[in-house]
């Protein structure tokens, strides 16, 4: 299946050091070679890139691995297709508009006898399981709320959203607006929060060490969310099955 990768932080960060690791998954350390890409959130802009190529051979990948594109909300995907061709279509994470906000998607698993009644406005462009989960997840949110509701509020209905699609087959995803980044998972998902005093990360899929401590200040906070640990000297949390947890201002909400 697919791999996720996302950033929350609380100061605009760039994405460099994990994102290297990570598209190392797609054809030196994995076969995760069907499409990427990622999306930066700067306020309500969106800088998305995608790509039907391998990660690990894309020019424009080797632009992010070595551009500083800062953004206090990040999502990455690799793709490996269980649904829906090898196509630019179909390449995660997806992007739609709500409550005039951009909103972002992508999803690690396959989805089976999942084919939801989607309105005029929320409508998939490729075919894959994915996307049409998004449209749904996006046109349910529509209808449960008049305005852009709260964090805790969305996280609340983003909770009874994934449990009626989770049934359906693993539904592991990453979904943010810029304002917070939201994960859930049925089988694989990690994540890491670094905070003041900075230290040392050596990637686990390439021979790539920083000190975050020369990068930041001690007023950063930085969360990364990922389908496997990145890093092989800290301390990955799991997420737990069937569990979504949020992220704001580079920490994890208790809601």
């Amino acid at each position: 299946m697919c791999q996720l990768l996302g950033m929350n932080c609380n100061t605009p960060t760039d994405v460099r050091f994990s994102f290297s690791g990570f598209t190392q998954r797609a054809g030196n350390t994995g076969d995760h070679t069907d499409g990427w890409g990622i999306a930066f959130f700067e306020d309500k802009g969106l800088r998305h890139f995608v790509d039907h190529e391998r990660a690990i051979d894309s020019p424009v990948a080797k632009l992010i691995r070595e551009y500083p594109i800062k953004s206090t909300n990040v999502i990455a995907h690799i793709r490996k297709a269980t649904q829906g061709v090898v196509s630019l279509q179909n390449c995660h994470p997806f992007v739609r508009e709500l409550w005039g906000r951009n909103w972002v998607f992508a999803h690690n698993g396959d989805l089976k006898n999942f084919s939801p009644k989607l309105h005029a406005h929320f409508q998939p462009i490729g075919n894959t399981d994915s996307e049409q989960a998004f449209c749904w997840i996006m046109q349910e949110l529509w209808k449960s709320h008049a305005g852009l509701p709260s964090i805790e509020e969305l996280t609340h209905t983003l909770r009874e959203l994934a449990a009626k699609i989770a049934p359906h087959g693993t539904f592991n995803f990453l979904l943010s607006n810029g304002e917070a980044l939201w994960a859930h998972a049925t089988t694989h998902l990690c994540y890491i929060e670094r905070r003041h005093p900075f230290c040392q990360a050596h990637l686990s899929d390439e021979d790539l060490s920083v000190d975050f401590s020369q990068e930041t200040t001690p007023q950063d906070k930085v969360a990364i969310i990922v389908t496997a640990p990145l890093t092989n000297n800290e301390t990955w949390t799991p997420i737990q099955s069937g569990e979504l947890k949020v992220f704001a201002n580079g920490q994890c909400l208790l809601l």
